[in-house]
């Protein structure tokens, strides 16, 4: 089971790397990677009071996977995004990856994101603002890019207060 102390942080040349798909064959692995990305996601909640999605890199598991769990747990297997809204919207992003630190990015305000689920079924999601917000975030971790990269310019960082 991973913890805390095994979640990567800024700097950690991981976190920039593209990640690999997921095949059917390792469908099995997803339950296991899910329980940890679970239990870290539990463990920033506790430490940091935020957190309502990881994405497998973050943990050094270099496959596209995202766990989200606000009202329920979903799991997103080989996320596509399409339908990506032209209207944006500007946030305060955080990552768990580098928990007192604050990015100022752009976003699109919806989109129509592709996966599978735990069970290899296709399965797709309208989402708008908020979810929008974070599942580009995820999604941008699978592609080896931090918020940090996204900032809207030299004076969009803030240290939580």
């Amino acid at each position: 089971m991973k913890h805390l102390n095994d979640l990567l942080l800024l700097g950690d040349p991981r976190l920039y790397e593209v990640c690999e798909p997921v095949s059917k064959e390792e469908l099995s692995l997803v339950k296991e990677w899910v329980a940890d990305l679970h239990n870290v996601m539990e463990e920033i909640r506790a430490k940091y009071n935020f957190g309502r999605a990881i994405a497998a890199p973050q943990l050094g598991i270099m496959k596209r996977v995202i766990y989200m769990n606000i009202d329920k747990p979903v799991v997103f297997i080989n996320p596509v995004f399409e339908n990506l809204s032209e209207e944006m919207f500007e946030m305060w992003d955080d990552c768990m990856s580098f928990p007192n630190l604050l990015v100022k990015v752009k976003r699109h305000k919806s989109l129509t994101i592709h996966y599978l689920n735990e069970h290899w079924q296709e399965q797709s999601w309208h989402i708008e603002d908020d979810l929008s917000e974070l599942l580009q975030h995820e999604y941008d971790h699978l592609n080896g890019i931090l918020c940090t990269m996204r900032a809207v310019d030299d004076k969009a960082f803030k240290w939580r207060a």
